[in-house]
């Protein structure tokens, strides 16, 4: 969860919302977690999106490939052990992944006034 919690601060940096990871290491073998974020726009998304790839760059990492990014309305980033969705709230409630992969952990981060990282763990 470590990778997964380096592409959430990315995320929380570029001002994204409601960003969670969900730890499916145990219920599929092509990843071992999800994290996913919210855009308010097209271009918030890609601006959230692009975040993540600069700071996957930064840790020696390329993406596998990355999906959607011309429309923004979902962008997914595949990093391998990490695969990372960034939706425009409609569409996130629309695929409701958090839902879909509900037996999965959850773990939420937010970032404080002082620019830090919280997370906490859900049942």
């Amino acid at each position: 969860m470590q990778q997964a919690r380096q592409y959430a601060e990315a995320a929380l940096e570029r001002k994204a919302g409601d960003v969670v990871a969900l730890d499916v290491s145990n219920l599929t073998s092509f990843t071992d977690a999800f994290v996913i974020a919210s855009g308010t726009s097209d271009r918030h998304v890609k601006a959230v999106a692009d975040a993540v790839v600069e700071r996957a760059h930064g840790l020696g990492r390329k993406p596998l490939g990355v999906e959607g990014y011309e429309t923004g309305e979902w962008v997914l980033i595949d990093l391998d052990d990490v695969i990372v969705h960034v939706f425009r709230g409609e569409k996130r409630e629309q695929f409701d992944l958090e839902r879909l992969w509900g037996d999965a952990p959850i773990v939420t981060f937010e970032e404080g006034k002082d620019g830090t990282v919280s997370r906490t763990q859900l049942p």
